[in-house]
């Protein structure tokens, strides 16, 4: 929020309502049994009332919302009830956790930390139906102790009477998103009612009737909530995994994937048609696979492209996030010594050669160039990339996708690519002798060519080429660097790579479990290189066609850092730690 709210009212009640219905075996004027004590977080304690009176969390709600919003004076008032909040919250007008913050700061409710909500247990006496229908979830009972997580404080006075009337327990209140109730709520209640069914991926179910299934509520906020949380957490993929009996969602996490959410497999059919129509898929078409993609509004809008391949259980969806905010594209924060920065940026300063960038995929290369290509984004130039697929769109640049089908390929769009007079190429892989060919004519007849190659090292680029027959005099000529390179995480500097928050010396796995990094010890990564420069030495020996081996040891004795001595450096600086620059560069060989 951009300024704090304060509210002065005391505290008020709401009136009591209607008892809702419990779970069978229990009466709702009778006492219900007591509890010794069982669920989540037995030692947190919650607010049994608001701070204000409703109409003044109402009015405080509104305040908060119209100065997040930037609302001018004089407009209508936003927010003030449950359904109106959630509307802001799906036109991205505001996140949910801010959302949170503000209904903590004006009801004085305190906010559950979710990742300790976790290992929850079904509370025995009360229906789904009831806590769906408030939106609340115990997170603790016992005979005189009661805690509630809701969505929102608008109800809690009202909750308070129903649960009193029927437990004789005034429980105490804690925040939760809303999209984490219904996700604990769905697991705990529905997945044990045996009421899952099985799902028949014959291709019966009908297209209305999947559209239906997409366009269920608690279906939208937990995909919304898949993608929130994805962005909270700074995955690069989200995959979307059916097996036999159950389904997995998990995120690739700087480089490594991890479980996230389990939803009951029933909703899985619900879960993938939803996903399609965002992509604009067909989602009765269950037996080949399908490409789509999504625009994610918001404060940090995603490019996300969808990908869906048939399995033995159902599809398998995998949804790549693409940052759209090209102010990432920062050479300085990729992880370049000064010394090679220096180096890059007298090559790209260049009129004409050929600049590669190699490594395996998922390194970086693509993030790198890209990199390049803002530095050398002006007015003056005339860029066109070609690429399969176009992952980021920057303004100034044409870009072409390749499209094979209609015969558009890497080697075609290059010829006429060169007939549009342009100052800088990139390429977005050079995959076989055409391409590759046309790419280095280009860069000896006055063009800036940028482009990748999938190898190990950066001296296995040049026997790449060899090995697709390109003439050793054509390489030696245009090339003027090969720059390799890995992605490591970095160390979490919250708690500095030990996973854990407040831990003594004497046991470093006390403490709380980090919330920046997850309990990982890393977050965020950082890139390690290898720049092989094309000097005379190096270029007789490409003439002689001389191995990789050979190559890179010119390289060494003109002053190359392998990978293994930038990742050292690296560590040396407290950046990342040996074990990730070993686990990255395990399959190098050192020289």
């Amino acid at each position: 929020m951009k300024e704090p709210l304060r509210t002065a009212a005391s505290a008020t009640a709401a009136a009591a309502a209607p008892v809702a219905p419990v779970a069978a075996g229990a009466t709702a004027n009778a006492p219900a049994r007591r509890h010794d004590g069982r669920g989540a977080l037995s030692a947190l304690v919650g607010a049994r009332s608001l701070t204000c009176s409703p109409d003044d969390l109402i009015r405080a709600v509104r305040d908060g919302l119209a100065r997040h919003v930037g609302l001018a004076e004089g407009a209508s008032a936003l927010g003030g009830s449950p359904e109106k909040d959630l509307e802001l919250v799906a036109q991205g007008r505001v996140e949910e956790n801010d959302l949170l913050r503000l209904y903590a700061q004006v009801s004085g409710l305190p906010v559950a930390d979710e990742e300790e909500v976790r290992d929850l247990e079904p509370f025995p006496e009360v229906s789904l139906d009831f806590l769906s229908h408030h939106t609340c979830l115990p997170l603790h009972w016992a005979a005189a102790h009661t805690v509630l997580a809701v969505a929102e404080p608008y109800g809690v006075g009202r909750l308070s009477q129903v649960w009193l009337a029927m437990f004789q327990v005034r429980p105490s209140f804690v925040l939760l998103r809303r999209a984490a109730i219904e996700r604990h709520l769905t697991a705990q209640y529905e997945a044990g009612s045996g009421d899952a069914g099985e799902l028949s991926w014959d291709g019966d179910t009908s297209e209305e009737a999947l559209r239906d299934l997409a366009r269920e509520a608690p279906i939208v906020r937990l995909v919304g909530d898949m993608f929130s949380r994805a962005q909270e957490m700074g995955a690069s993929d989200i995959h979307i995994e059916p097996a036999e009996d159950t389904l997995t969602i998990r995120f690739r996490v700087d480089g490594m994937l991890q479980n996230v959410l389990s939803p009951p497999v029933a909703q899985y059919a619900a879960i993938a048609s939803r996903v399609k129509l965002l992509a604009g898929m067909n989602i009765a078409e269950r037996r080949l696979p399908q490409d789509g993609r999504i625009d994610l509004a918001g404060p940090n809008p995603l490019d996300v492209r969808v990908s869906c391949v048939p399995s033995m259980h159902g599809e398998s969806i995998v949804l790549r996030l693409l940052q759209k905010d090209v102010t990432t594209f920062d050479l300085e924060r990729v992880g370049l010594a000064a010394a090679m920065k220096q180096s890059l940026e007298r090559l790209y300063s260049m009129p004409h050669g050929m600049i590669l960038v190699v490594g395996p995929t998922g390194s970086g290369k693509t993030t790198t160039l890209y990199c390049v290509m803002r530095e050398l984004n002006n007015e003056t130039r005339k860029i066109i990339t070609i690429e399969d697929p176009v992952e980021y769109q920057l303004p100034g640049l044409t870009q072409i996708h390749v499209r094979p089908q209609i015969g558009l390929s890497f080697a075609s769009g290059l010829r006429s690519i060169v007939r549009q007079d342009p100052d800088v190429i990139l390429v977005g892989e050079i995959r076989d002798r055409e391409t590759a060919e046309i790419a280095i004519h280009a860069a000896l007849t006055g063009h800036l060519v940028l482009s990748t190659l999938h190898t190990n090292d950066a001296a296995g680029a040049i026997s790449r080429l060899l090995e697709m027959e390109v003439e050793s005099f054509l390489i030696s000529s245009a090339l003027l660097a090969v720059l390799s390179q890995r992605l490591v995480r970095r160390i979490c500097p919250e708690c500095g790579g030990s996973g854990r928050q407040g831990a003594s010396s004497e046991d470093p796995a006390s403490g709380r479990r980090c919330r920046n990094c997850l309990g990982s010890g890393y977050r965020g990564r950082v890139g390690i290189f290898e720049m092989l420069l094309v000097t005379d030495d190096l270029r007789r020996a490409i003439n002689e066609r001389r191995d990789s081996t050979e190559l890179a040891a010119v390289g060494r004795r003109h002053g190359m850092r392998s990978l293994r001595e930038d990742g050292a450096e690296k560590v040396r600086l407290g950046i990342t730690s040996a074990a990730e620059v070993a686990r990255v560069c395990q399959a190098d060989l050192v020289v």
